[in-house]
């Protein structure tokens, strides 16, 4: 019986602490310089304030612990807010913040260098290890279908076949959360 509750209690440990898990953001400085000690591939979440798709994928997407174990195993994840004044040192070259280039609204410079002028929040901007651009994605996504698209680059399948034949094979982690709960 004793051994029975040790058990109990153990697993009910486990499930509070994966439930309690949460993506660990940084800034781009600070995974610029984990990719040069520990190469890694770099997720950036390009945002704003007033984004109330922003604020959704905060709290419905991020904040899954599947998702959030993954990105943490698997990615340096970065926080940009696309409208902050403030300068940033990225790859050697410096971004002033908060600028009106088109006349309308304004963003930072280097949100508008990575989303290549293509203002849209929430934008995803994946990076492999030496921090390229992979690809960019915009939009909410709910998190069964941001899962897939995180393993599609974490796993490195991007390298061996297309989007389409991932999905096929992609099984999901989802689930089993539930299960377990």
């Amino acid at each position: 019986m004793k051994r029975l509750v040790i058990i109990f209690l153990f697993a009910m440990a486990s499930i509070v602490a994966k439930a309690q898990e949460t993506i660990n953001w940084m800034s781009i400085e600070e995974a610029e310089a984990r990719c040069a000690e520990e190469p890694r591939m770099v997720f950036i979440d390009v945002y704003t304030d007033w984004c109330g798709w922003c604020k959704r994928m905060d709290k419905d997407t991020f904040s899954n612990p599947v998702i959030a174990k993954y990105m943490n195993d698997h990615f340096y994840a970065v926080k940009l807010n696309a409208e902050t004044s403030d300068t940033i040192t990225f790859q050697g070259q410096q971004y002033v913040g908060y600028v009106r280039e088109d006349g309308r609204n304004g963003s930072h410079r280097l949100a508008r260098a990575l989303l290549k002028g293509k203002m849209s929040y929430p934008s995803y901007v994946i990076m492999n290890e030496e921090m390229r651009v992979l690809q960019v994605i915009g939009g909410y996504q709910k998190a069964e279908a941001f899962e897939p698209m995180i393993h599609f680059f974490g796993d490195e399948a991007y390298k061996v076949m297309s989007g389409n034949d991932f999905l096929k094979e992609f099984k999901s982690e989802l689930g089993e959360q539930d299960q377990k709960q």
